[in-house]
C-alpha cells in the first residue's frame, strides 16, 4: 500500500518542484533559508496532492494509456487516493501560510488551478496546457517571493513557461489513444498530432531562445552558456527529431520522460550561472 502511494505522489515531479524553488531563491540572492524551505515543502504537497486528484479523475483513461499506474493497477483505492489529496493540499497551504501573504495566496491559486486543471481544463485545447505551464513557472516566482526578490526570477518562470507548454503538448500526442477513447479534447485528438508536434516545436523553440536571453538578461556566468549549448540544445533537437518518428504510445512518453529530466539540466546551468557570476 505504502509503494502505491509513494507511486501515487510522482516523486520525481515533487523533487522537481522543490528544486525549481531552491534554484529561482538562489538566482534571487536569498539572504534567508527558512521561508526558501517552507515554500519547497509547501510546492512538495502542492505537487503530491494535485497528481493524487490528477490519477483519481483519469482513472479510466490511465486503463488505456498507463494501466501500471497505482488507481488502475489496485495499489490505491480511489477513496484512498481523495484523502491523499486533499491532506496534501491542506498541507501545502499550511506551510505557504508561515512564509507570508503573497506565497499563501500562491499556493492557494496553485491548488485550485490544478483541480480545475484535471477536472475540467485538461480536455481542451491548449487551456489545459497552458494551466499547468503557469503554475510550474510559479514556481519559480514562489521562490523570488520566499527568498524577498521577484525580479530575478522572471526570465525563468518566462522561459520553463514555454517549456511546460511544449512538454504538455507532447504528453497529449503521447496520450492519443487514450484520449480519443475517452473523448478528451486535446489538441492533439481534436487538430490531429502532427498539428500538435508543430505547436511543440514551436514551444521549444521559444524555450531556446528564452534560455539564451536569460543569460544576458540576469549576466550568468559563461557556464551556464555552456551547459545550455551542450546539454539542453542536443536534448531539443533529439525530442524534435523523435517526435516525429515515434507513434502515439511508449515511444512518445519516453520522449516526455527525457525532457522531464532535462529540467535538471537546466537547473544546473541556472545554479552555476548564478553562483559564478557572483
Amino acid at each position: 500500500m505504502l509503494k502505491g502511494y509513494y507511486r501515487l505522489s510522482r516523486p520525481i515531479n515533487a523533487v522537481a518542484g522543490c528544486t525549481a524553488v531552491f534554484v529561482s531563491a538562489y538566482a534571487a540572492g536569498a539572504a534567508y533559508w527558512w521561508p526558501v524551505v517552507m515554500a519547497a515543502i509547501s510546492v512538495l504537497f502542492i505537487t503530491i496532492s494535485t497528481n493524487a486528484w490528477n490519477d483519481y479523475v483519469d482513472i479510466e483513461i490511465d486503463r488505456v494509456n498507463k494501466p501500471e499506474r497505482p488507481l488502475p493497477a489496485g495499489q490505491v483505492s480511489p477513496r484512498g487516493a481523495l484523502v491523499f489529496s486533499a491532506a496534501g493540499s491542506v498541507l501545502s497551504l499550511v506551510f505557504a501560510a508561515m512564509i507570508n501573504q503573497p506565497a499563501f495566496l500562491i499556493a492557494l491559486g496553485s491548488n485550485i488551478l490544478l483541480y480545475l486543471y484535471s477536472w475540467r481544463l485538461k480536455c481542451t485545447v491548449l487551456c489545459g496546457n497552458a494551466a499547468v505551464a503557469t503554475i510550474i513557472a510559479l514556481c519559480f516566482i514562489y521562490g523570488g517571493v520566499a527568498a524577498g526578490s521577484i525580479r530575478p526570477t522572471l526570465p525563468l518562470a518566462f522561459t520553463v513557461f514555454f517549456a511546460m507548454m511544449a512538454r504538455e503538448i507532447l504528453k497529449t500526442m503521447a496520450d492519443y489513444r487514450g484520449d480519443l477513447q475517452e473523448n478528451c479534447s486535446t489538441i492533439s485528438t481534436a487538430w490531429g498530432v502532427r498539428t500538435a508536434r508543430s505547436f511543440m516545436l514551436v514551444f521549444l523553440w521559444i524555450t531556446s531562445a528564452a534560455m539564451l536571453a536569460t543569460h544576458f538578461i540576469q549576466a550568468y556566468s559563461p557556464a551556464y552558456l555552456l551547459i545550455i549549448l551542450l546539454g539542453m540544445y542536443p536534448i531539443f533537437a533529439y525530442i524534435a527529431i523523435h517526435s516525429k518518428k515515434a507513434s502515439p504510445g511508449k515511444s512518445l512518453e519516453r520522449l516526455c520522460t527525457i525532457m522531464k529530466y532535462s529540467f535538471f539540466v537546466w537547473f544546473l546551468a541556472v545554479a552555476l550561472g548564478a553562483a559564478l557570476a557572483a
